[in-house]
């Protein structure tokens, strides 16, 4: 079973520089590239895309709307 789903909302947990993304920075789950690698895509809150990119699943935290039981 994978970490994440297609569409999870994920905050990245490292800053990555070369585009200009920061710890916090909140991005969606596209696909499971493989194990534990995910592309995840970060947008600006007008939905314009910042990065597409690759990201190791330790690298990122699942993010809840409600309560989890």
């Amino acid at each position: 079973m994978h970490r994440f789903k297609k569409l999870d909302t994920v905050a990245l947990l490292i800053k990555i520089p070369e585009y200009a993304l920061v710890p916090g920075q909140v991005g969606t789950i596209l696909d499971h590239l493989e194990k534990d690698v995910y592309e995840v895509e970060f947008a600006d809150k007008l939905g314009q895309t910042l990065a597409s990119i690759a990201v190791e699943a330790k690298n990122l935290m699942l993010l809840h709307y409600e309560t989890v039981k």
